[in-house]
C-alpha cells in the first residue's frame, strides 16, 4: 500500500493562525446582499512578498472554511520564495473571510452595543465575503489582481471574484471547488451544524464569554475530517490498529483517537458561530452564469469525495460558455480533498505555466 504523507494528519499544526504578522483594516459599513448593513467592518490580512510600484503584482488568496489570513502557513507548499506563488515576484495577500474568527468581523466580534454579535450577527453570502475583500484592496491601492485563487470555500470566493469583478482580475486559479453545493455537500454541513446546535452550551448563539458548544464543535470537525480524506488515506495511516489499553467507552482504535484529538484541538482556534455562518454561506452559493472575464485554471483531485471532479468540470464549462480562456486538469492522487493543500508538484507546474502564459 502507498505511504501517505504525514502532513495530511498534521492539520492543526499546519493551519495555526499567525497573529504576529496579522494586520487589521477598517473598511467601514458594508451593505450585505440581504440588504442589511454591517457596521464598522474590520478585515484581517497578511501580505507575503512586496507590492511593486504600480501594485500590479498582487495575488489574492481566499481560504477554506476553517482557514485564515495566514495563507503561507496553510498553503506552505505553494506560497513562498521560488514556489508556485513566488513571493520574490508577487505580493501574496491572505485575508480572513467575513464572518470568520481570526481578526475579521464575525459573530464573536463586538457589535455597536459593545458585546459580541452572537445570535444577532446577520446572515452573509460568498458575495459579501468578496465585497469585503474588494474594499480592502481599495484601501491598499490595488486596482487589479494578477490572480485570485483559493480552494474549497476559497475556490467559491475566487469564482465569485470573477463574476462580481470580472475586469479587476487577470487570472483565477480555482481548485477543489464548485459552482454550487450538491445535496450531499449540504448534508455533510448540516450534520456538522446540528452537532453544534444540539449542544446545550450553544445557548442560541449567545454563549460569550464562555467557551460555548465546544463538544458540538469538536464533533463538527470530526465530520469534516472524515470528508476531507479518502478511505485509502485512513487505511494507510490507521488501518484497524488499536490502542494498547482501551477503557470502556474510551477510543479503542487509533483512528478514533485521531478524530477526537483533531476535534478537541479545533475548538481552541475556531468559533462555533463562525462555523455556522460560513457553512450556511457556502451552502447557499450558486453561480449559474458568468460574464466575459479573466483566464481560468481549474484543478480537481481524482479521489476527492467532497468536491468531485465533475464539479470543477462544470465550472470550467461555465467559463468556456462565457467566452473565457479556461482549462481543467484532474490531478491523480489517492488522498482525497485535502490534496489541494498538500499536492505540490503538479499544482506548481500548472500554476507557473498559468501565471507566465
Amino acid at each position: 500500500m502507498a505511504t501517505i504523507d504525514p502532513a495530511y494528519f498534521d492539520e492543526n499544526a499546519r493551519t495555526a493562525p499567525a497573529t504576529a504578522e496579522r494586520q487589521i483594516a477598517c473598511i467601514g459599513d458594508l451593505e450585505l446582499e440581504s440588504g442589511n448593513v454591517l457596521p464598522n467592518v474590520e478585515v484581517a490580512y497578511q501580505i507575503f512578498g512586496s507590492l511593486n510600484a504600480d501594485r500590479s503584482n498582487a495575488i489574492l488568496v481566499c481560504h477554506a472554511l476553517s482557514g485564515d489570513s495566514n495563507c503561507a502557513g496553510w498553503w506552505d507548499r505553494l506560497i513562498g520564495p521560488r514556489k508556485a506563488f513566488d513571493t520574490n515576484h508577487y505580493a501574496v495577500i491572505g485575508t480572513n473571510a467575513l464572518g470568520g474568527c481570526q481578526g475579521t468581523t464575525g459573530p464573536s466580534s463586538l457589535s455597536p452595543e459593545g458585546r459580541p454579535w452572537g445570535s444577532s450577527f446577520p446572515a452573509i453570502t460568498v458575495g459579501d465575503m468578496v465585497a469585503a475583500q474588494a474594499r480592502l484592496l481599495d484601501q491598499l491601492g490595488i486596482p487589479q489582481l494578477a490572480c485570485v485563487t483559493g480552494g474549497s470555500m476559497g475556490g467559491m470566493q475566487a469564482l465569485e471574484w470573477t463574476r462580481q469583478f470580472p475586469t479587476r482580475v487577470s487570472r483565477a486559479y480555482i481548485t477543489a471547488a464548485s459552482t454550487a453545493h450538491s445535496a450531499l455537500q449540504i448534508a455533510y454541513n448540516e450534520a456538522a451544524r446540528q452537532a453544534i446546535l444540539r449542544d446545550p452550551d450553544w445557548a442560541s448563539g449567545d454563549y460569550y464569554p464562555g467557551p460555548g458548544p465546544v463538544h458540538g464543535l469538536a464533533v463538527s470537525r470530526m465530520i469534516g475530517h472524515i470528508s476531507f480524506l479518502s478511505e485509502l488515506a485512513f487505511t494507510a495511516k490507521f488501518g484497524r490498529d488499536r490502542k494498547a489499553d482501551p477503557d470502556g467507552w474510551a477510543p479503542e482504535f487509533q483512528v478514533e483517537s485521531y478524530l477526537n484529538y483533531q476535534g478537541d484541538k479545533f475548538t481552541k482556534r475556531f468559533d462555533a458561530n463562525s462555523f455556522l455562518v460560513l457553512s450556511k454561506a457556502i451552502d447557499g452559493y450558486e453561480c449559474a452564469e458568468l460574464p466575459a472575464g479573466p483566464r481560468m485554471l481549474f484543478t480537481s483531485y481524482s479521489s476527492d469525495l467532497l468536491y468531485p471532479s465533475h464539479q470543477s468540470e462544470a465550472a470550467h464549462q461555465l467559463s468556456i460558455a462565457a467566452g473565457r480562456e479556461s482549462a481543467h486538469h484532474v490531478i491523480e492522487t489517492p488522498w482525497g480533498h485535502d490534496a489541494f493543500l498538500l499536492e505540490a508538484e503538479e499544482q506548481t507546474r500548472l500554476i507557473r505555466a498559468f501565471l507566465s502564459g
